[in-house]
């Protein structure tokens, strides 16, 4: 699943390529949204919301879609097609007058609505690690609000605070040396863990788009994918739970000495 700097990112580059364009015609494939038009709207830009993406227009329109495993957005050069296989899955096209194209491919989730309630779709995240103000405080309260919460379900619940995905949820408790099954409550400063994860997020989308948390070609990763491999710190064998046996329903790395 595509995390908060992955989509920080793809808004960015979809921004720079479209921002100003006008979509000559629309063809949504989606039951409810199908008779959807927005011929004649200028595209004024792509906002990251946590994971979610927002494409507003100049009319007070949102495209609102959520990438998860298999989504993706390509922007079709004039006379450019998709290929047939690709095809099936266009869940939107957005045809602008310049002739190229906006494809969202394998969309689990799309929805296209008033600019004016987009907290319909977004309004239930908690604050947003890349947003240009992060309100540290709510997002502390609502880290403590389930005191004898798993840390790790914790951070990888969007309610709470939005962005980290679970990739960079385990990998930065690692690096602070906590459980991902700790208590929220037994955390000696979720503030600073807060801010951690902030960085490491915001030096991914400037510095590391490859996601690389350990500074080496190989492994890229400390304990992320790595089950039985030595702990780089320590050289524990790093320890794995399969979904079904966690509380946040996700794989689950973590070194047994290094994160007690």
């Amino acid at each position: 699943m595509a995390e908060g700097d992955s989509i920080f990112r793809l808004a960015a580059r979809l921004d720079a390529a479209t921002a100003g364009a006008v979509i000559a015609r629309s063809d949504v494939r989606h039951p409810r949204f199908a008779g959807a038009d927005l011929a004649g709207e200028e595209i004024t830009g792509w906002v990251p919301r946590g994971k979610h993406l927002l494409a507003r227009t100049a009319g007070g329109w949102t495209v609102h879609s959520h990438l998860r495993m298999s989504g993706r957005w390509s922007v079709l050069r004039p006379g450019r097609r998709l290929p047939r296989a690709v095809a099936a899955d266009l869940r939107i096209a957005l045809h602008l007058v310049d002739g190229r194209t906006l494809a969202g491919i394998g969309l689990p989730v799309l929805a296209m609505l008033p600019t004016r309630d987009e907290r319909t779709v977004v309004g239930h995240l908690g604050p947003d690690l890349l947003g240009d103000v992060f309100d540290g405080d709510a997002a502390l309260a609502r880290l403590r609000a389930d005191p004898g919460r798993a840390v790790l379900a914790a951070l990888l619940d969007q309610r709470v605070v939005a962005g980290l995905g679970n990739m960079w949820a385990q990998e930065l408790l690692f690096l602070e040396r906590i459980s991902p099954w700790r208590e929220c409550s037994a955390v000696s400063d979720p503030g600073a863990l807060l801010r951690h994860g902030r960085a490491l997020l915001r030096d991914a989308v400037v510095r590391n788009p490859a996601q690389n948390t350990t500074g080496r070609v190989r492994p890229r990763h400390f304990v992320y994918g790595r089950y039985r491999r030595p702990c780089l710190r320590c050289g524990t064998a790093v320890a794995f739970a399969a979904p079904e046996r966690t509380p946040h329903g996700r794989e689950t790395w973590w070194c047994p000495r290094c994160q007690r």
